[in-house]
């Protein structure tokens, strides 16, 4: 089974540069997009095959999340139940007889920190809901989390200590996350990989350079160890500030 996520930054635009063509070429039983951007008929896409799931912010040409999915749920769930949470289009989780699938794109905690309060407990609550579906199967998570871990998954570090998506209070909330029982399948896979990112500012010939940062994650429940196939990092693919990234996993 392959899953692909990417931070799209606005989809009407990445459909200009070469969206749909990865998007077939990849053939994803899950396509997973963040940072949509729109709001509800503001674009029809025609992809035989696939069932659409969409969940847009209040705010026109903000936030918003989308699956695409071969695979018909049993139920979707958009947002994580928390009013103070769902209008920004954040969260969309699928259900299926052995796993939950939940894409999201974690609220940025923006320049000079002006929403760190609000990020970490949008942290603590998107923690108690996946970890609460995880009782009662086992859950694959995906999206832009909007944090650099460690060290190893920023190319300035130092530089970068005190800027949004790598405070130590973020860094901290992704590893709690990780203890509720959650893997990184990237680092499961590539443990001291370096120059691994998926985040590059638009500015200073970052990407060029590869002045990056590893923001865009699947994570998957523990039990799901023995099913991981691999996970990737698709950075030659443009058309965003962020590249997608892909799992494989054996599963029914």
């Amino acid at each position: 089974m392959r899953l692909i996520s990417w931070n799209v930054n606005g989809l009407r635009a990445c459909l200009n540069k070469g969206f749909l063509d990865f998007f077939w070429e990849m053939d994803a039983d899950f396509f997973c997009v963040q940072e949509t951007k729109l709001q509800e008929g503001q674009i029809e896409l025609e992809l035989p095959g696939y069932e659409q799931y969409w969940n847009s912010a209040e705010k026109k040409g903000y936030s918003g999340t989308a699956i695409l999915t071969k695979h018909l749920p049993l139920h979707v769930t958009r947002g994580i139940g928390r009013d103070e949470h769902d209008g920004e289009g954040r969260t969309i989780t699928l259900e299926y007889d052995t796993f939950f699938l939940v894409t999201v794109y974690t609220p940025n905690s923006q320049r000079g920190l002006a929403r760190l309060d609000y990020r970490l407990k949008w942290e603590d609550c998107f923690r108690e809901y996946v970890s609460t579906l995880a009782q009662t199967k086992p859950v694959v998570i995906c999206g832009d989390l909007n944090v650099a871990h460690k060290e190893i998954d920023i190319k300035r570090p130092e530089a970068n200590r005190r800027n949004a998506g790598f405070t130590d209070e973020e860094r901290e909330k992704f590893t709690k996350l990780l203890e509720a029982g959650f893997v990184d399948t990237f680092r499961y896979f590539h443990p001291d990989k370096t120059d691994a990112y998926t985040w590059w500012a638009y500015f200073g010939k970052a990407r060029e350079k590869n002045i990056g940062w590893r923001i865009d994650y699947f994570l998957v429940s523990t039990g799901l160890q023995d099913k991981l196939v691999d996970s990737y990092i698709y950075d030659h693919v443009m058309g965003s500030d962020h590249c997608p990234v892909g799992l494989e996993l054996k599963l029914a």
